[in-house]
C-alpha cells in the first residue's frame, strides 16, 4: 500500500511539473492584462475625493456663515497636512477691506 501511494505521488508531482513547464512555456506568448480596471479605479477614487473636498469645504462655509453672517469666510485649514502652513492676510481679506 505504501509503495502505491509514492508512486501515485510521484506521479503527481511528475505531471505537476508537466504542467507547469508547459504554462511557463507558453507564458510569453498571452496577452498582457489590461490596465481598464485599474484605470478606472483611480479615477473613481480620484473624483471620489474631489466631491468629497467639495462637500467638505460647503459644509465649513455653511457652518461658518451660521455664525458670522455677512462676513467672508476665511480659508480652510488643510485637514491632513500637519506641515507649516501660512497665509498672508493679503491675499484672501475680503474685497471691501
Amino acid at each position: 500500500m505504501a509503495s502505491y501511494l509514492w508512486k501515485r505521488y510521484a506521479a503527481y508531482l511528475h505531471n505537476k511539473w508537466e504542467k507547469t513547464f508547459l504554462w511557463d512555456s507558453i507564458e510569453h506568448y498571452r496577452r498582457p492584462q489590461s490596465f481598464t480596471p485599474l484605470v478606472i479605479l483611480y479615477a473613481s477614487a480620484f473624483y471620489t475625493g474631489v466631491i468629497g473636498a467639495a462637500i467638505t469645504e460647503q459644509l465649513y462655509k455653511e457652518k461658518y456663515w451660521e455664525e458670522h453672517p455677512g462676513e467672508a469666510v476665511p480659508m480652510m485649514k488643510p485637514k491632513f497636512y500637519y506641515g507649516p502652513w501660512k497665509v498672508r492676510l493679503e491675499d484672501h481679506s475680503p474685497p471691501n477691506q
